[in-house]
């Protein structure tokens, strides 16, 4: 094995990648005021969003974890990742056919101000908190397995300490943002898609001649090997890679993790119209579909190679794929990993540290409301946006739990306690025509129904004769709470009397 790329190398890359960021953010970040942050005058091209949100719906986690999760662990074997993919289809309807449409029709710049119109306070400050839990522990996940990359690649050797490689992880996302906010994100996410998916054909390209085959010799190799099932329905309900449990847990990933996210939603609110908005999401959610099953070619690829030059798989399934790219195959494929690699990881996290500034600075400062000079509320959003820097730098240094199955899973299981309550209200609020008490007792559903979810999760296997929940702890925590908000809920005529 020969050391393709230096570490110097790499960070000359890394550094020519920000470079260009910077430039970007130079020329969408001048003149720019909280309204253009925020929404960025809701003047973005629909085209334009739904490119970039490709990017930022993958993230670093898909670029690595997806490609490594299809020869490792019982979770999303093969390509079974297919089927949750597939939901997302289902949920992306409902996205563009019901919650777009509410939104717009109510002007909303934050989307959990729904939540204050339809049932009050505390609903409303509840959800908001949850999506600011919700994306911190997401985006740990995500600038984790970068930062995690790039230390042992790059910083071990000049013996830079992990802390010193987070931070500046972080602060480069601060430089290109501060600024421009979600205005100057759409643009960079654009850029940052076209560098993940060339450089994941790029890498298949490279491979193909490290095992002297074309496109149609690889295709074949797939399709030939362990790797290549998509549905899985014979496993039945505890088989935590059955078909129906991945589509529904998919459409409600989709829901909550796009649809109930104001990082993700803040996008689509940046387009001109309602209309263009849902062109915007048809349009993306379809290419979403043939780049999933472009990572997961890649990801049969890379354990077909390993197995064809003797590789040892790394303990880390999340490795499998900087370790080819960087180490086994010719320069320019190294190269384009680290690319990819970075335009996924920051394609995200860019518009997360947008996000939650803008959702603290409407849904807890008001922001919009008081009466400050538009200099006065740009200073409260710098210092709002400098407090989620280290906030971020607290959750990727110090990141939840983790095991050796990708954190890809993980991240789905996480966010099954953490948007549940989320799912239930917004559920609750939409369908039912029904008023709940604006008092503590909804905070308290809000807390008490994924600390149950947990605990009943932890014991499924004992209680219900093996059956795992899986990704689907999401439905039943969302239902969990659903249940609790009927629970202490009136007619709506009842509540007005």
């Amino acid at each position: 094995m020969i050391q393709q790329l230096t570490p110097g190398v790499i960070l000359g890359i890394i550094s020519a990648y920000f470079l260009l960021l910077i430039i970007i953010s130079w020329f969408t970040g001048r003149d720019s005021s909280n309204e253009s942050f925020f929404l960025a005058g809701r003047q973005s091209p629909w085209f334009v969003v739904a490119f970039g949100m490709i990017g930022a719906s993958l993230s670093g986690v898909t670029f690595i974890s997806i490609p490594g999760a299809v020869g490792a662990g019982a979770e999303n074997q093969a390509f079974a990742y297919m089927q949750i993919v597939f939901g997302y289809l289902l949920g992306y309807v409902v996205i563009a056919l019901v919650l777009l449409p509410l939104y717009y029709r109510l002007n909303l710049t934050s989307i959990y101000s729904y939540l204050e119109q339809r049932l009050g306070f505390f609903a409303y400050k509840t959800g908001a908190a949850y999506f600011l839990l919700s994306r911190a522990i997401g985006s740990s996940f995500r600038l984790f397995l970068v930062a995690i990359v790039i230390q042992r690649f790059v910083m071990d050797a000049y013996g830079i300490p992990f802390w010193l490689t987070v931070l500046a992880t972080i602060a480069l996302i601060w430089v290109y943002t501060f600024r421009g906010g979600i205005k100057t994100v759409v643009w960079t996410d654009t850029l940052q898609t076209f560098c993940m998916i060339t450089s994941v054909i790029l890498t298949i390209i490279y491979i193909g001649q490290a095992l002297e085959m074309d496109v149609w010799g690889l295709t074949a190799m797939i399709r030939n090997s362990e790797y290549s099932q998509v549905f899985f329905f014979k496993g039945g309900w505890n088989d935590p890679n059955n078909f129906f449990k991945q589509f529904f847990s998919g459409a409600l990933i989709t829901i909550v993790m796009t649809g109930l996210d104001q990082d993700m939603m803040q996008k689509n609110l940046t387009c001109r119209s309602l209309r263009d908005a849902q062109k915007n999401m048809f349009t993306f959610s379809f290419i979403l579909i043939f780049v999933n099953l472009l990572f997961l070619a890649l990801g049969a690829l890379l354990y077909l190679y390993a197995a064809s030059v003797g590789l040892d798989i790394p303990e880390r399934s999340d490795q499998l794929y900087p370790t080819i790219a960087i180490q086994h195959l010719a320069p320019v494929a190294g190269i384009v990993f680290i690319l990819g690699l970075i335009a996924a990881a920051y394609s995200s996290a860019d518009s997360t540290l947008t996000a939650l500034t803008t959702s603290f600075c409407i849904d807890f400062l008001d922001l919009y409301n008081q009466d400050r000079s538009e200099a006065d509320k740009k200073r409260i959003r710098l210092f709002v946006l400098v407090g989620f820097f280290f906030l971020f730098f607290f959750f990727v240094f110090f990141p939840p739990p983790q095991n050796n199955t990708a954190v890809i899973n993980q991240l789905f299981k996480a966010a099954g306690y953490t948007y549940g309550p989320l799912l239930g209200l917004f559920t609750f609020g939409i369908l039912l025509r029904r008023q709940t008490p604006d008092t503590w007792v909804v905070v308290a559903i809000c807390v008490a129904a994924p600390v149950l979810s947990f605990v009943i999760d932890t014991y499924s296997e004992q209680w219900f004769n093996g059956f795992k929940f899986g990704f689907l702890i999401l439905a039943f925590n969302g239902l969990l709470t659903f249940l609790g908000l009927l629970a202490i809920s009136k007619p709506a005529e009842a509540a007005t009397t």
